[in-house]
């Protein structure tokens, strides 16, 4: 086969957010989807997947669009009915439908950018100058006869009879309740089942700088993925190397050299300091500076030792080693996948589980899921032909647990949670930015539970079409999914805002659930604390982030950190993007690192920045 192309990692630079100066200055058994959850706005009676449909989308997948009157979807809000088409399901194998039912999820819809200020310097959020009353006065009238004109969000109830009840979205209601200076709300709270969180709000919020590591010299672009915080070190990758560091001071513990670079790296969090890479066999040598991702090993984090690595041939990849393009873990389980196919290893010997062969139906798994429980995305069928299927395997010998169909012209998927299932997809070319259109929420019979429509650029959350698991800025908990909202006009005169919003993984729909990041601040979430979510706060140009513990239950915020405010400081936490940066908060203290070093940086750049308020 083909060999893969190096990985593809955004740029360091500027984050999403970057604040500003203000102006002036194995298949099982297939599954029956439980039901098609919540949907984009459509058109009736569209048609089915695969064939052309009116929309705006990205090129590269599926077929050529026709742009379609813009629409204005709220940020994670339902809107006004529409009437009903008709719906074909998603899963496999499907079943005919009645009329009256909503339209194919592959019909894209085309939500209308709305008109932010242009940006500053880093490209973000914070800085220009807001539009003119006579702009504002004529970008309502074109919004309101958008509203007019454009259709409604529709949630489809499938019952177990077959029946349906199409019911639009009544849930409106919004909580906004703001942070707690002093950590007295919210630090115990969290959806009943899932616990209390553990990180407390210290007595004193204010943070200061633990250490700045500057990024190593390098001769090209220099792939640097890979954050691990364990109870004695930060550890994190460098040149042909993986360094543990003090966590409170940064000096180095240990360095373990590698034979060539990093190329791949297990973004679980390991409970026994165990983590699985993927690393170049050698040095890079000129002109071509590109080695091959052959090489699989697992890392003692505790020892700074490498405990296994190995490499592997098959009959896909004739006399060549396999090739891949990321690595996730799961229990004892090392999975790694790319355009070879996937592989995997036993986590303590290395002892090979299963690997790459030809088969009939020319499957491949492009990558897995981790975590909790192991999901692969296998890709069938010819170039042409391709379809994606979604399927829970078992760790232990990769035999399928049940198999799900994406809808066809879907080329590539992301595994959000493995557990619940949770996977992002574009469907119909309608993703934005973020590189998916819908969330899909599978039962653990691999049934459709809801689907999530998330088109245009309604979010912040990232995921990259080319890696399973990959995705950033949302956050699975609760039985809930949470996202960030795009960045919209604030109260302040210069400077923007956004929200975090939840939607439901059983029904689709949107809950109440709404945080605000505050004026002039962009926020995101990071992950679960038991029941809470943890959260960082991107700068305005005049302040530190922040670092908030929501309440899963009340959604009041908790004030874990607030970093300095000094002009060099900031520069520092905000010297990365926040769409790939690693970002890693945990016993009162915050880890930002680096993913991709380019070959040469203009200005001053870290491998990693860490504040505390613990020491």
């Amino acid at each position: 086969m083909t060999q893969p192309p190096p990985p593809n990692q955004p740029p360091q630079g500027g984050g999403f957010g970057a604040p500003q100066e203000p102006p002036a200055g194995g298949f099982g058994a297939p599954q029956e989807p439980s039901g098609p959850g919540f949907g984009a706005p459509q058109e009736p009676t569209a048609p089915g997947f695969g064939t052309p449909t009116p929309g705006q989308g990205q090129p590269g997948y599926g077929y050529p669009q026709t742009p379609q009157q813009p629409q204005q979807p709220q940020y994670g809000y339902p809107q006004q009915p529409q009437a009903p088409g008709q719906q074909p399901q998603y899963g496999y194998p499907q079943q005919p439908q009645a009329p009256g039912q909503q339209p194919g999820y592959g019909h894209p819809t085309a939500p209308m950018q709305q008109q932010y200020p242009a940006p500053g310097p880093g490209g973000g959020p914070g800085g220009g100058k807001k539009l003119s009353t006579q702009m504002r006065i004529v970008i309502a009238a074109a919004v309101a006869v958008v509203l007019i004109v454009g259709s409604g969000v529709y949630f489809a109830n499938t019952r177990d009879d077959g029946d349906t009840k199409d019911t639009a979205d009544k849930n409106t209601s919004q909580r906004k309740d703001g942070p707690s200076e002093d950590g007295s709300q919210g630090a115990e709270g969290g959806k009943p089942g899932d616990g209390p969180g553990k990180e407390k709000a210290p007595a004193n919020v204010n943070s200061k700088v633990a250490f700045q590591l500057p990024e190593p010299a390098r001769t090209d672009l220099t792939d640097v993925q890979g954050s691990w915080v364990t109870d004695k070190a930060y550890v994190k990758p460098g040149v042909r190397s993986i360094t543990g560091y003090d966590p409170a001071k940064g000096t180095v513990l240990w360095t373990l050299p590698l034979p060539g670079q990093i190329c791949a790296a297990s973004r679980q969090q390991p409970t026994d300091n165990k983590v699985a890479i993927a690393f170049e066999p050698g040095k890079r040598t000129p002109p071509r500076n590109f080695q091959q991702c052959t090489e699989v090993g697992v890392v003692d984090l505790a020892a700074g030792k490498l405990l296994w690595s190995k490499s592997l041939t098959s009959t896909t990849s004739g006399d060549k080693k396999v090739s891949f393009n990321e690595i996730t873990q799961s229990g004892q389980t090392v999975a790694a996948g790319g355009l070879d196919g996937g592989a995997a290893f036993d986590l303590d010997s290395g002892a090979v589980r299963w690997k790459p062969t030809v088969n009939a139906d020319q499957c491949d798994d492009l990558g897995y899921g981790g975590g909790p429980a192991l999901v692969a995305i296998r890709k069938c069928g010819g170039y042409d032909n391709a379809q994606i299927i979604v399927q829970s395997v078992n760790p232990d010998n990769g035999t399928p647990l049940f198999s799900y169909k994406l809808p066809a012209g879907v080329e590539y998927a992301s595994v959000v949670s493995s557990k619940p299932l949770v996977v992002a997809a574009d469907v119909g070319d309608t993703a934005g930015a973020g590189g998916f259109s819908d969330l899909f929420s599978l039962d653990d019979k691999g049934a459709l539970r809801a689907k999530i429509s998330a088109t245009g650029d309604k979010f912040q959350a990232r995921c990259r079409t080319t890696e399973v698991e990959s995705c950033t800025k949302i956050v699975v908990g609760n039985d809930r999914v949470y996202l960030p909202t795009a960045d919209h006009d604030g109260a302040s005169e210069y400077g923007d805002t956004n929200e975090i919003v939840s939607y439901d993984l059983a029904t689709g729909k949107p809950t109440s659930d709404r945080a605000d990041a505050g004026d002039r601040y962009s926020m995101f979430p990071l992950r679960m604390d038991g029941g809470n979510l943890i959260a960082y706060k991107w700068p305005p140009y005049d302040a530190g982030g922040q670092v908030v513990s929501i309440d899963g239950a009340t959604f009041k915020q908790t004030v874990l950190m607030k970093n300095p405010a000094d002009r060099s400081v900031r520069e520092s936490e905000t010297a990365f993007s926040s769409d790939s940066a690693e970002y890693r908060y945990a016993n009162g203290r915050l880890y930002v690192g680096a993913t991709l070093m380019s070959k040469s940086s203009i200005g001053k750049k870290y491998l990693a920045v860490a504040f505390s308020t613990a020491d």
